[in-house]
């Protein structure tokens, strides 16, 4: 820990100083309502809970700052490099005021929506613990939102080697060791339903509403809602998915995919989907090449041999072989090229009358 932690700090100090003023401003406030719990309540007063959000008490300030309160040390570390990832991988991409409106987005979802289920949980059973005795507040929500962001953008690269996981599994993958901690009655319930309404919220989210150069959301084949399960399930869950979305349509919640010919392309036809970013297509084609040319790389290195060992054998060869033989080839040559020449001059000279 003593060898790499101040790498660490260091390597988050450079990141952070990299970003702009919405990661900067939102570090800072987790860091100062993390110093001001230790003498404050932040959670009662600034996490959501479903008893004081609906009528008649109508908290809705906590809608907007229950994912900056967090109450323990390894949370608020959490936050802040979340929070720096976002600005480190996003932020390029969206700008500081997009990503300012996700985090903002993302964060309200997951306080309406785990409100409304805790709500729905105390009509089941009519206990008032559920009301008033839940806090929904932290980062997990955001987090969600994050993850989901990054397999939008970089689904493909591998997060880790052994074993091999690539991104666009992780934010499922987590959901499932957050639901196994809850089963083990390790983490509480809340935190569960945070990340999970913060990974379907930033979904709806990127998939439906958010503006780009080219339209609205992203309709692409990689981010549909059944790629974010096994591959044995996603026939189903295509099958699920495609029925809800058809009932959001007819109420006019979500839009119909809309496709768009360009005919006037120099190549065919190309199809383009509303909400397809040119630079997502391009960063990927980019990995795609530095991956084929490593393989190429590593394929002629193990195929090809020395090419200075060749020359070195064929230099000798024909030091050894061709030497005796250059005078004579030599001179021979000069005896030819001499003859060649005083028979064009003869010829020359004996037309030369009969030219004039």
């Amino acid at each position: 820990m003593n060898r790499y932690l101040p790498v660490a700090r260091q390597h988050f100090l450079a990141a952070l100083a990299s970003t702009s003023v919405v990661v900067k401003s939102l570090c800072a406030t987790v860091l100062t309502l993390y110093f001001l719990s230790f003498g404050v309540n932040t959670a009662f007063g600034l996490g959501v809970t479903p008893g004081y959000l609906f009528p008649p008490n109508f908290w809705v300030w906590t809608l907007a700052t229950h994912g900056v309160v967090e109450r323990h040390f390894w949370d608020a570390t959490l936050s802040l490099v979340t929070v720096v990832v976002a600005g480190r991988h996003l932020e390029p991409l969206w700008g500081a005021l997009e990503l300012l409106i996700f985090f903002t987005v993302v964060n309200i979802s997951v306080g309406v929506l785990g409100a409304f289920s805790y709500l729905l949980t105390y009509v089941a059973t009519f206990n008032l613990a559920y009301l008033f005795m839940v806090r929904i507040h932290g980062v997990l929500g955001f987090l969600g939102g994050v993850l989901v962001a990054l397999k939008q953008t970089t689904g493909d690269s591998i997060v880790l080697k052994v074993p091999q996981i690539r991104m666009k599994v992780v934010p499922m993958l987590l959901l499932l060791v957050l639901a196994v901690l809850r089963i083990a009655t390790l983490i509480e319930c809340n935190r569960l339903a945070s990340y999970g309404f913060g990974v379907l919220s930033s979904w709806v989210y990127l998939r439906f509403y958010q503006r780009h150069s080219r339209g609205r959301g992203d309709m692409s084949d990689h981010f549909a809602f059944a790629t974010f399960f096994p591959e044995i399930l996603q026939p189903v869950v295509g099958l699920v998915a495609s029925l809800v979305h058809r009932v959001l349509v007819k109420v006019r919640i979500c839009r119909k995919t809309v496709k768009r010919y360009d005919v006037g392309a120099p190549s065919s036809i190309t199809i383009s989907l509303p909400g397809t970013d040119p630079q997502d297509a391009e960063r990927r084609r980019q990995l795609a090449l530095k991956a084929l040319n490593e393989r190429l790389k590593r394929v002629e290195d193990q195929s090809w041999p020395s090419m200075e060992e060749e020359d070195e054998e064929d230099g000798g060869s024909s030091s050894n072989v061709d030497s005796p033989l250059l005078p004579e080839k030599s001179q021979n040559s000069r005896d030819n090229s001499s003859s060649r020449g005083q028979e064009s001059s003869l010829i020359t000279f004996h037309d030369a009358p009969s030219q004039l």
